[in-house]
């Protein structure tokens, strides 16, 4: 029976797969955004959200679990400083996975996997579709069919003073 066992094992062992997903997970903090196949993304939004959200409170206990997971003061360090005050508001989903298409040596599919605030393309894009307002269709489609009418007897009212 498969009880409990909801996590993919990638093909490796415990511990293969432990320093694997530490791996990624200190290119990902240190890089912003890496390139890698879709399962092993997946995995490794598993594996890092936790450890981005214990770097919202920046305690010594938090600093010290983090580190026994990743084992690197580096990443910990741009983890609790940098990436902790830009997640600082956000109450989950730190990791955005884009699709890239098939790899081409064995068709595998491959993705990007980055932090969700770091994309400053995307943070544009959002901006600019909020500060567009909604308005009525009625209004836009009545307003030209007005418009050509009043331009029309503009035209006429125009003439006929040059032709007296």
């Amino acid at each position: 029976m498969r009880h409990n066992k909801k996590f993919n094992h990638l093909g490796r062992t415990k511990a293969h797969r432990d320093a694997l997903l530490a791996n990624m997970t200190i290119s990902l903090i240190f890089h912003k955004r890496i390139h890698t196949t879709l399962a092993k993304a997946k995995a490794l939004r598993i594996y890092a959200e936790p450890l981005i959200n214990r770097a919202k409170e920046d305690t010594m206990a938090n600093r010290r679990l983090v580190f026994s997971y990743l084992q690197n003061k580096e990443a910990i360090k741009i983890l609790f400083q940098e990436i902790a005050e830009k997640i600082g508001n956000r109450p989950g989903g730190y990791t955005r996975i884009l699709k890239t298409g098939n790899r081409l040596g064995d068709n595998a599919k491959t993705c990007f996997i980055e932090l969700v605030d770091y994309n400053e393309a995307m943070l544009k894009d959002n901006k600019e579709a909020k500060a567009k307002t909604r308005r009525s269709r009625r209004k836009s489609a009545a307003a030209p069919a007005a418009e050509a009418p009043a331009q029309a007897a503009n035209a006429e009212a125009t003439e006929l003073p040059a032709a007296e």
